[in-house]
């Protein structure tokens, strides 16, 4: 399905872009016939300027170009059907006419530059998420996992958004998270998370040991730079206002026991969607996010919700709770997430995102992940 709707979108752009060519060609017969017709005293000519200034704001410089030396063609037919190639009132259009021709051309060369270096860059972040931003899996042991990452820069694919999962023997351990900030500095914060996870997460250790090896991977590269981003030693006092830090929220989920094990560090609580209910798991005890522990030193509290088979864990970003409409009002999630409980993962955010985006007018204010997590029945 999504490689035919791959293939249908070339094909629209090429007739789109064919009704497109069609308007100056168009115009350009209409004003050569009609100006051939008129009275002598009347010109129009000057409106064939238009033609090649509207197709620079659609077209490449070559058929900017060519429509230009076209219009270019029918005002020199109109001098020679109403008067002469030396009339100097002609002469003059005809050269006002290819210098606004070159004019335009050169615009469409600078559009079309730009255009090709934006398609770069989007072809440079849709690689870089693939590489530090990998799918989930669709199934983890006896977990079905859906995830859904919507960016709020249209050229960007990655922002500071995160999330990965991780096998050990005994079950499935989550990550969902969103560092400081925008940009590559969040991009970077959020690959250091991710690398320090995906190394420690499969081993047989506690959460609060997974934690403090998140925590330890914050901001590290920072640590190792001074002022001028070329050695080691202290930060000015700009830098200490500038903290980094991300917030987090570990799960980790026993094959064989009904439960779910978390750990929040300052994040948005998980909600859970059982029997026709949205239930908030929220934390007893607030902690700070990651890369805060030298101003706060919290201890690290796991905490045991029930979590059993047909129930569904929803995980996500402040970018999804904090998007507004028209009237500047968040996005109410749990009120919406009611008519959508007992759907499997991928439906729910289907739903789920197409509601958003249709909420926000078409544009986030700021990155959104989403990741819906149902026990399944465990095989025998």
């Amino acid at each position: 399905m999504g490689s035919r709707r791959t293939a249908l979108v070339p094909r629209l752009s090429r007739r789109g872009g064919r009704l497109l060519l069609a308007v100056p060609f168009a115009l350009i017969a209409l004003v050569t016939v009609v100006d051939v017709l008129v009275p002598p005293d009347v010109h129009l000519g000057p409106f064939l300027i238009a033609a090649p200034a509207v197709t620079a704001s659609f077209a490449g410089a070559r058929m900017t170009a060519f429509v230009g030396a076209v219009a270019v063609a029918a005002q020199s037919v109109v001098a020679a059907a109403r008067t002469t190639f030396t009339d100097l009132n002609h002469t003059y259009q005809i050269v006002a006419l290819v210098l606004i021709s070159v004019i335009a051309t050169f615009f469409a060369h600078l559009r079309e530059r730009d255009e090709s270096r934006v398609t770069r860059l989007r072809s440079i972040a849709h690689a870089a998420q693939s590489v530090v931003l990998r799918p989930l899996p669709h199934r983890a042991g006896p977990l079905h996992i859906a995830s859904v990452y919507l960016a709020a820069e249209e050229e960007m694919q990655m922002g500071g958004d995160l999330y990965a999962a991780a096998r050990t023997a005994s079950g499935t351990r989550l990550l969902i998270g969103d560092a400081r900030g925008k940009g590559l500095d969040a991009i970077s914060e959020a690959s250091l998370v991710l690398g320090a996870f995906r190394v420690t997460a499969r081993r047989e250790q506690e959460l609060p040991e997974l934690i403090g090896h998140l925590e330890a991977g914050v901001g590290s590269e920072e640590e190792t730079r001074d002022p001028d981003g070329a050695g080691s030693g202290a930060g000015t006092a700009a830098d200490d206002t500038d903290e980094a830090f991300v917030t987090a929220l570990v799960l980790d989920i026993p094959d064989h026991e009904p439960v779910v094990r978390l750990v929040n560090r300052g994040h948005p609580p998980p909600l859970l969607l059982r029997d026709g209910k949205v239930i908030p798991l929220d934390t007893a005890e607030a902690s700070p996010p990651l890369g805060l522990a030298d101003i706060v030193s919290p201890e690290v509290t796991v905490e045991t919700f029930p979590f059993g088979v047909g129930d569904v864990l929803l995980l996500y970003t402040d970018g999804v709770v904090e998007a507004r409409d028209r009237t500047r009002a968040f996005y109410p999630l749990t009120e919406r997430l009611t008519a959508w409980v007992g759907d499997d993962p991928p439906t729910l955010l289907g739903r789920l995102r197409a509601d958003l985006r249709a909420y926000a007018g078409g544009h986030l204010g700021d990155d959104a992940a989403l990741v819906a997590i149902e026990r399944m029945p465990t095989e025998p």
